[in-house]
């Protein structure tokens, strides 16, 4: 007899509705993921897409002499991230995160390492830019929003290096905002955007960013015990750095409205128990001298004696140095303002024009 051969197109059949249910079910599985993902999630993940390819990690690094041999040596000093500001290789970031250094490499979300020069720097707002020099393919600007319209409670998103782990993405809102804080260059920074959003050491220098993907803030402080976050994290709202970084890009500097005068510090200020800010010299050629303001001269019998001192500015009450810096951010070079002054216990107005403080 011969075989009796076993029809196998049955099983070929079988095993091709198993192939179609195995596939169907993995698609549906991953619809079914995809679905569960809410619009706030959705949007986080657009944002950060869109935004890490804008965010590089900084490496400050501080050559230091050997006190014997005289010899260079390389040290790192600290690390931190920056915002890639403009097409042409900018790079913004905070001034502690490279004071001090003297070469800075600048890791790119491609990995790549590349050193970047210092541009300059506005420590009273701690403020620095760098630069990348050469090919800039894989860096993209970041997209610039305002902070003047920020509310308390809307959403934000921080990225950046803390503890060296690249391209951490935290979220929070928006805590509070107007705060001001001590900066590293002896000065209060103000208005600045108080947040919940997870700040650790290495996120100094990266975007805060609203839902649309904008720039808001540079993260750059914290209120810590421990040294790491407890939800009280600190901006500098992108207004203040739209008008800082332009600056620095053109003169390598900040070019700020003053008064012409030299003025006593705020810690001899206090020391004497002094409410405002002392005149400590006046140009012999300045419009202050014609009008009659002057510093500190000495008695007689060679002490120090106080003559005027700054009590407000077009009315508004000026206690120290810190105050009188502040408000004349609010001014340009050229801008006319109303002093009020004191000697002796007596007041008087006097009209002065700001001029370019270098």
């Amino acid at each position: 007899m011969s075989p009796v051969r076993q029809n196998k197109r049955p099983l070929k059949f079988f095993f091709s509705i198993f192939l179609i249910s195995f596939w169907l079910m993995l698609f549906m599985m991953s619809s079914s993921l995809r679905a569960q993902l809410t619009e706030d999630e959705k949007n986080t993940i657009e944002v950060v897409k869109n935004a890490q390819n804008s965010v590089v990690f900084i490496t400050n690094i501080q050559l230091v002499r050997d006190f014997f041999s005289w010899t260079e040596e390389a040290v790192p000093r600290g690390t931190g991230s920056g915002i890639v500001w403009d097409d042409k290789g900018h790079i913004i970031t905070n001034y502690h995160v490279i004071e001090d250094g003297d070469i800075f490499n600048v890791t790119l979300p491609n990995q790549q390492e590349r050193q970047a020069r210092l541009v300059g720097k506005e420590p009273n707002k701690d403020i620095a830019v760098l630069k990348i020099e050469g090919d800039l393919s894989g860096l993209y600007p970041i997209k610039i929003g305002s902070s003047r319209n920020l509310q308390v409670g809307q959403k934000v998103i921080a990225i950046g290096n803390p503890f060296g782990f690249d391209h951490t993405v935290t979220t929070g809102i928006v805590s509070a905002l107007g705060r001001s804080m001590p900066g590293v260059g002896g000065v209060t920074i103000r208005d600045m955007i108080q947040t919940d959003a997870a700040i650790n050491p290495g996120n100094s220098g990266g975007p805060l960013l609203n839902s649309a993907g904008e720039l808001i803030g540079m993260n750059t402080m914290i209120v810590s015990r421990t040294g790491t976050s407890s939800g009280l994290g600190f901006a500098i709202p992108v207004d203040t750095i739209k008008k800082i970084v332009p600056q620095i890009i053109k003169y390598g500097r900040v070019i700020r409205p003053g008064l012409g005068l030299t003025l006593l510090s705020d810690r001899y200020r206090e020391q004497l128990g002094i409410d405002g800010v002392v005149i400590y010299e006046v140009p012999p050629d300045s419009e202050a001298y014609r009008k009659g303001l002057r510093g500190l001269t000495r008695s007689r019998l060679g002490r120090l004696v106080i003559q005027d001192i700054i009590k407000e500015i077009d009315g508004k009450k000026v206690h120290s140095y810190d105050d009188l810096y502040n408000l004349l951010d609010n001014y340009n070079i050229g801008d006319r303002v109303t002093l009020t002054v004191e000697r002796n216990g007596k007041t008087r107005k006097i009209e002065l024009t700001l001029v370019r403080i270098d």
